[in-house]
């Protein structure tokens, strides 16, 4: 193995190696010396939600491994990896596949967590877990969700969301609690609005003397059923700017989101604007915020 490591560190791919015991030779060698083609080149002119995109480091041991349209983060470490969401239905194993593309073995993912309980983020985590074999955290509300597939009559998007395969949750973790495994330390916030069970997620990744402090933040864009006014449930509406205030609070440096767009990640990824940012949080929150007061200004306006 430490011959493999200097072969592949020699080629441009320090510590990936690290990532990858067990992995044959020829594909490191073949993802070392072969020209990366990015998410944002492969994704030109595509947004679909289970349009296929190649997988990309974003920093350190984090990597992109979504689709097109839909966020999914791979999180690596020596002793197993996690993975959070999994797109719509039939992107889970569009996601599997970018995982191993990657150069990472499927049975290697520990973990998978979940943003929200809607369709086009946990529709393929059932598929997911059969795949790798992992295990299932989120929280109460969001665990409630995902162990029926329907989503809950207190969602705003109620009535106008499709249900999705069951999946069984293996740990429910309380707002606030963290999830360790090897040297991953990942934390849960519970940031409910666009949907009960939001879920936004904080972690540190370092690579050399680099480091940073990631929010996978989830949506915080006020949509609801037609029929649904925010204005009229006075007390979800406190909790949706209690959790945007969550956000705001949030330690990071590297905001990711759900929808790649939502955080401008594929210019991140591109190099057209910088990953990192000292308010990357609290700039992401305000959108949300903007967003609610007008959703509530049209409401008023009988819009």
């Amino acid at each position: 193995m430490n011959a493999l490591c200097k072969l592949s560190d020699a080629l441009g791919e320090r510590g990936r190696c690290a990532y990858a015991v067990g992995m044959p030779l020829i594909p490191l060698l073949l993802a070392a010396s072969a020209p990366a083609l990015t998410v944002p080149a492969a994704c030109a002119g595509k947004d679909g939600w289970s349009e296929p995109t190649v997988p990309q480091r974003i920093a350190g041991n984090v990597w992109y491994v979504g689709t097109c349209g839909i966020s999914a983060l791979l999180v690596t470490s020596p002793l197993g990896h996690l993975v959070i969401d999994g797109g719509p239905r039939d992107a889970g194993p569009l996601v599997a596949r970018s995982i191993e593309a990657a150069g990472f073995r499927l049975h290697d993912v520990r973990w998978i967590l979940s943003s929200h309980e809607h369709h086009d983020h946990a529709g393929g985590i059932a598929d997911l877990k059969r795949l790798t074999g992992a295990r299932v955290a989120a929280t109460a509300a969001n665990a409630a969700v995902l162990r029926t597939g329907i989503p809950a009559a207190s969602d705003p998007q109620a009535g106008s969301l499709d249900p999705f395969r069951p999946v069984v949750v293996d740990r429910v973790l309380a707002d606030g609690e963290t999830l360790r495994w090897g040297p991953i330390a990942i934390t849960a916030h519970a940031t409910p609005g666009h949907s009960p069970g939001s879920t936004s997620w904080t972690w540190r990744s370092c690579d050399g003397g680099t480091c940073h402090r990631f929010a996978y933040a989830d949506s915080v864009s006020a949509v609801s059923a037609p029929a649904y006014r925010f204005a009229d449930h006075p007390a979800y509406l406190a909790g949706f700017r209690r959790a945007l205030a969550t956000v705001a609070a949030l330690d990071c440096d590297v905001v990711i989101t759900p929808h790649p767009s939502a955080s401008g990640l594929f210019d991140k990824l591109a190099g057209k604007v910088p990953l990192a940012a000292p308010d990357a949080c609290r700039a992401y929150a305000a959108q949300g915020r903007a967003g609610l007061d007008a959703r509530l200004a049209r409401e008023a306006a009988g819009q």
